[in-house]
């Protein structure tokens, strides 16, 4: 498939060192100049980013017009003009799409994926650099914040798309596709660089005009730096594909999404419809894997007086009180955040809207645990990572009977949350997955001694112990970041939902 760079092999050796012979000692005042794919990446080819800005800004029939040019692009790629196959890869893409649609996916989706494939010796030598610049013919407008937000880049010289209003046309503006001469062209114009770094022969005119030129040799398998020592951690990340779109991955998903959508509507109607103390069962027939580990308690004695049991729960997608319900058999209620008219019609529990009032919230909810037991989640929002959001201390000033539950998921195919899309193909895209699995874990019931009322503790030390805890079950990390924090990072707002009008609620899932 088409790698937006140079078309000639890899360098010659005995040109210029190989990258893992160049010192990152006393670098600090240096300044260092990179190329992208194939050199502070790991993987040669861009056509998997172009895929996720065509799936997640375009949809699936732009991810298949793609699909369909890039055979085109190849051949003019490897035996005609190597700018021209690219030009016709970013006129697939970006042609009649919002600039707005283009950077809210460079800002949202990209980062996680180009975080994950960053080339372990490059990263060595560009961190070390006090002033950081990467060519690249990837458009600007596709990688700059990932380059700057996460790896502290200064200077980003990329291909620039053009535009008409607020959409990209498709088209490159001059002067044209940075590769090759375009590449040394833009070096001149940084003053004295030190280092420059590369990974083929049409990457030695702007190493030339450095102190210093390193290679990136060709393997064929290239470990990328590992989660823990990224330069800045990825907590908060959107878009509604799980792996990266190799070439093959975007033909299956094309192909798979027809059928996935049959298959979800039908494991949806199951839920919905049937009993709950059988959806367990039918939803192991579906392919839809359910793990439970602890002791759930059993359910409130209403005649002995006995309130309800409140679940506290992980926040992985809007289902976890549908798949609580099913690890116990019976449907929990739940309180949630506004959502979706189509996910209020198909949620086959009850669950009732927060006002983000917080007397009027807390009253509320000590009403329906005098009716049986509830279900909250009160990181506010869900987090696909493995970190824990800040929890909202308010549940532990209401009752002294916890049940902190470890929420967590395996998906091969979609994402079933979005920050930036609609959120009523969430359970869409959770149930396309071919065999999606969610895992219950029921931790111990909170300690007497440990609670508000009977142990005196204040509702930020209940909040911040039951977190810790859940974070432990699961091995993530507990951060202080909110909802807004997520939604200012992913979508640019506060992640507040205006109400249209006071509508009385009785069938909501997730949030």
């Amino acid at each position: 498939m088409v790698e937006a760079k140079d078309q000639h092999g890899p360098m010659n050796n005995n040109a210029f060192p190989t990258i893992d012979r160049c010192s990152s000692i006393g670098r600090e005042k240096h300044t260092v100049v990179a190329d992208m794919d194939g050199t502070l990446l790991c993987g040669r080819s861009s056509f998997p980013y172009f895929a996720l800005i065509a799936f997640e800004a375009g949809g699936v029939l732009r991810l298949l017009f793609l699909l369909l040019a890039s055979p085109i692009a190849g051949i003019l790629y490897y035996f005609i003009c190597e700018s021209a196959g690219i030009r016709v890869l970013i006129f697939a893409t970006f042609v009649g799409m919002k600039v707005s649609d283009i950077e809210s996916v460079a800002r949202a989706v990209l980062p996680k994926f180009y975080a994950h494939d960053l080339h372990v010796e490059t990263w060595r030598v560009f961190s070390s650099c006090g002033k950081r610049c990467v060519l690249t013919a990837n458009p600007r407008i596709m990688v700059e914040p990932f380059l700057k937000e996460f790896l502290g880049t200064d200077v980003v010289i990329g291909t620039e798309i053009h535009t008409i209003g607020r959409r990209a046309t498709g088209l490159i503006q001059s002067p044209g596709i940075i590769v090759g001469k375009n590449k040394a062209t833009a070096v001149r114009k940084i003053p004295t660089p030190d280092i420059g770094i590369g990974d083929r022969k049409t990457d030695y005119p702007f190493m030339k005009l450095c102190k210093e030129g390193y290679v990136v040799p060709v393997r064929q398998e290239v470990k990328p730096v590992t989660v823990d020592k990224l330069p800045k951690p990825i907590v908060f990340h959107d878009g509604r594909l799980v792996q990266k779109p190799t070439p093959l991955m975007a033909m299956v998903l094309v192909l798979w999404i027809p059928v996935g959508f049959v298959l979800a509507c039908l494991r949806i109607a199951a839920g919905s419809l049937l009993p709950m103390p059988i959806v367990y069962y039918v939803f192991w027939a579906l392919g839809v894997r359910v793990k439970i580990n602890g002791t759930p308690p059993p359910p409130a004695k209403k005649s002995t007086g006995q309130t309800g049991v409140l679940f506290i729960c992980s926040h992985r997608t809007l289902l976890d009180p549908i798949f609580l319900s099913t690890a116990l058999g019976r449907p929990i209620p739940a309180v949630t955040y506004s959502i979706s008219r189509l996910s209020e019609i198909i949620s086959p529990i009850k669950t009732v809207r927060l006002s983000r009032d917080r007397a009027a919230d807390a009253s509320m909810i000590k009403n329906l645990l005098q009716e049986g037991d509830l279900a909250i989640c009160p990181e506010g929002t869900t987090c696909r990572e493995p970190f824990l959001l800040r929890f909202s201390a308010l549940f532990a000033e209401l009752t002294d009977e916890i049940v902190p539950v470890a929420m967590s998921n395996r998906m091969s195919m979609f994402h079933g949350t979005t920050a930036r899309g609609w959120k009523g193909m969430d359970p869409f895209y959770f149930f396309m997955n071919p065999s999606p699995v969610y895992e219950v874990t029921f931790l111990n019931k909170l300690p007497c001694e440990l609670s508000c009322g009977g142990g005196g503790k204040s509702s930020h030390e209940v909040a911040n112990y039951i977190q810790r805890m859940i974070a432990a079950t699961l091995s993530y990390k507990c951060t202080n970041f909110t909802r807004k924090d997520k939604y200012r990072a992913l979508a640019g707002n506060d992640g507040v939902v205006v109400e249209k009008s006071k509508v009385q609620s009785t069938k909501i899932m997730g949030c």
